[in-house]
């Protein structure tokens, strides 16, 4: 197999030391070659803005904060100064539609722009955890696995056997078959250019996660590795695109797995902090002990690989008495016996596999057993330090059987500040990071702002909300009784690091409508309630459809779902009824249409123009009391004389909520209205007016009349 080319959308790899030859231009020269590239592109004063404010920290070494409001044009502002730093810049996202939109479209329209001005054209690459990519490896023992995995199951061994199971076996032999033939032709091994792709049951019998690799050197594999192929892609191009996920395991790891570089940008950062608690966080599963006790069966004492069995089952036992939740107490008795149980199994196992050696009859399995029993080892040991700086909870699925025993750490900006911002300068931008107009609690999380916040000051909280109804930012009045977010939000600073808002181009003012159902009552019972309902039936026959309902809970929007089908006639689409990518499509194509779901949506949904000309959010997105992370972090602030609500909760929903008022405006031509059925947002003195300062500056009003009649106009425009 030969090797692929060294940089994705470049003809030719150039080596480090040929990098940066040819013309030195200017991040903001490279900006206006690439924006005058685009048919009808014009110059946006936030994206200028954005990009000499980076290209600023650059030189200085400084971290930055950029809120970009949509319609910036966010990924050309940080693209183009990247191009000027000497070595590879990365950017990391928290989706795969940004990352597919980097690579696809505005990184070969940026090359394309800037060849002439650099007199070379930029390389890119894309980097990826190793499950992403094919195993060579593994599909050469893809046949020969361990039963769990295999496909050659007995029918008995399967839940319900009989040829249902037969069944499975032969699809997924197919699968695997195609995947050998598919190895033969591809250059990347990555799952993402599989097309038609493969089920998750058969990816995972081809591919490796990193902690079960034996590494390059030691697999008879290693030279033809399409996951090392992809890091000497990356070491070798200007501009390395990766992910949050894999950005938190390479800081947790040492940092040896993105190459080394002296600009960090990360795109969507208000996911960060979330993607390395996931990162951080460890389980155990009954199913996960049975299933690495029969990996490593083969390669142990009957004695000792009986040993793991027991504490699996120990554990099956433990969490059948504990209630799903967080674990205030400690661990339950039953369940620190089994956690026992696991890691005195674990710990005599790995003794007597030893070492990983070159002449092995088969390192590879033998390095797969050792990082699982490994990993479950270093799990129980976590589970049963109870320190005071994790949090343990019981996980039960509603649906299905699944159980787990979840640990995660309390906070991660300790971690952020120790491993982030090290011998490297981070951009960190995102559409909301000003939260209620500031900056300091998203520094907080990031690791950035350790002192507690500063109080809004007696002008920014009397100027929450002027007294004819209109949303302000605390500016100066302009003429239609707005300014500009970029005017009006305070930039903010701390040692090492500065913070911009540089708004956007939309005018939201004369736009959008922000429309708050003051008039109904608080919300108290799950799903949605009857005011609430007949509140969206009216909006909804004003506008007639064109509406995508955002809520709370499953049987929320369930239940509005109903409504709307008994009440009309418009075609309703529910989330969790066809996949979500054909629902949003049917959605964009059909007019009258609805779409109503759950959080998948409130970031995940772009659709400019007339087909979603309003919004409707059933209840301020606060995290469920029942969220064992949240709420242990609120009661960490409680106990030291805070209040949890204010510095966990509130925030939480701020982001949410920012980003699903967000799906409304997508263009500069695009109009309607975001009703909001929790008349908390209007009457809740106390967050209320942070919410309101946390979202796009939208013409404001309580008044249900203002807002059936423009829903009118636009039905009839």
């Amino acid at each position: 197999m030969t090797p692929p080319p060294a940089a994705t959308g470049s003809a030719t790899a150039r080596g480090r030391g040929s990098r940066r030859r040819g013309n030195r231009v200017s991040g903001p020269d490279l900006l206006a070659a690439a924006v005058g590239a685009v048919p009808g592109g014009a110059a946006r004063p936030g994206q200028q803005q954005m990009a000499e404010a980076i290209a600023a920290s650059v030189d200085t070494g400084e971290h930055l904060l950029v809120q970009a409001g949509t319609g910036t044009g966010k990924s050309l502002a940080y693209l183009a100064p990247a191009l000027t730093v000497d070595g590879p810049v990365v950017v990391s996202t928290a989706t795969l539609a940004l990352q597919s939109q980097l690579v696809e479209h505005d990184l070969p329209r940026l090359a394309d722009a800037v060849t002439p001005l650099l007199g070379r054209r930029p390389t890119f690459a894309v980097l990826k955890g190793r499950h992403h990519y094919l195993c060579l490896a593994r599909l050469d023992n893809s046949t020969e696995d361990e039963p769990t995995d295999t496909l050659f199951d007995a029918p008995a061994e399967r839940p319900g056997g009989g040829t249902k199971w037969l069944g499975e076996a032969g699809r997924l032999g197919k699968q695997i078959q195609r995947l050998r033939d598919w190895a033969m032709e591809s250059d990347t091994g990555d799952r993402d250019e599989l097309d038609p792709g493969v089920d998750d049951q058969a990816w995972r019998l081809v591919s490796m996660p990193a902690r079960e690799c034996v590494g390059a050197a030691r697999c008879p594999f290693g030279d033809e590795c399409f996951a090392e192929a992809s890091r000497a892609r990356a070491r070798e191009a200007d501009i390395v695109v990766t992910n949050h996920s894999l950005l938190a395991v390479d800081m947790l790891a040492g940092r040896h797995i993105v190459p080394p570089h002296k600009l960090l940008i990360v795109d969507e950062a208000h996911e960060l902090a979330d993607r390395v608690s996931s990162a951080a966080q460890a389980e155990l599963t009954p199913e996960l002990i049975d299933r690495s006790g029969r990996r490593a069966r083969p390669l142990l004492k009957p004695e000792t690989a009986e040993a793991l069995t027991e504490a699996g089952d120990a554990l099956a036992v433990g969490l059948g008495e504990t209630p799903a939740g967080r674990l205030t107490g400690g661990l339950p008795a039953a369940l620190r016996e089994a956690c026992t149980l696991l890691d005195a199994a674990t710990r005599s196992a790995l003794e007597a596999l030893g070492d990983v050696k070159a002449d092995d009859p088969d390192p590879v399995r033998k390095q797969q057993v050792k990082a699982v029993l490994d990993e479950l080892s270093g799990t129980a040991q976590r589970l049963l330090e109870e320190a005071e700086h994790d949090v343990a909870w019981v996980e039960k699925h509603d649906q299905g059987s699944r159980r787990a025993l979840v640990v995660a750490p309390l906070s991660v900006a300790g971690t952020l500040a120790t491993h982030l911002y090290d011998e490297r300068t981070v951009v960190a931008t995102s559409a909301t990071l000003a939260l209620g107009g500031r900056f300091d609690t998203v520094a907080r999380a990031l690791g950035l702002e350790t002192s507690p916040p500063a109080p809004p000051s007696p002008a920014a909280t009397a100027l929450a909300r002027t007294t004819d109804g209109r949303q302000s930012r605390g500016a100066p009045a302009a003429p239609d009784g707005w300014g500009s977010a970029a005017a009006v939000t305070p930039v903010t600073e701390g040692p090492g690091w500065r913070s911009l808002d540089v708004g956007s181009p939309f005018d939201y003012a004369r736009q959008g409508i922000l429309y708050v159902a003051a008039h109904l009552p608080r919300p108290s019972v799950s799903g949605l309630p009857e005011a609430a309902g007949a509140e969206l039936l009216t909006l909804v026959r004003a506008l007639g459809g064109r509406t995508l309902g955002l809520f709370s809970s499953r049987r929320a929007a369930q239940q509005a779902a109903e409504l709307l089908r008994a009440q009309t006639d418009l075609p309703v689409l529910l989330q969790g009824e066809e996949a979500l990518p054909l629902l949003v499509r049917r959605f964009r194509q059909e007019r009258e249409s609805c779409l109503f779901g759950v959080m998948s949506l409130w970031q995940g949904v772009d659709v400019p123009g007339d087909s979603c000309q309003l919004v409707v959010i059933d209840r301020l997105p606060f995290p469920r009391p029942d969220e064992p992370l949240a709420a242990a972090r609120a009661a960490a602030v409680d106990a030291g004389g805070g209040s949890g609500f204010a510095a966990v909760s509130v925030p939480i929903a701020a982001v949410r909520l920012a980003q699903g008022v967000g799906r409304l405006i997508r263009a500069t031509g695009d109009r309607g209205v975001v009703a909001v059925l929790d008349s908390r947002l209007e009457t809740a003195r106390g967050y209320g007016p942070f919410l309101r300062r946390s979202l796009p500056p939208f013409w404001y009003t309580t008044r249900p009349e203002v807002a059936q009649g423009a829903l009118e106009r636009l039905a009839k425009s």
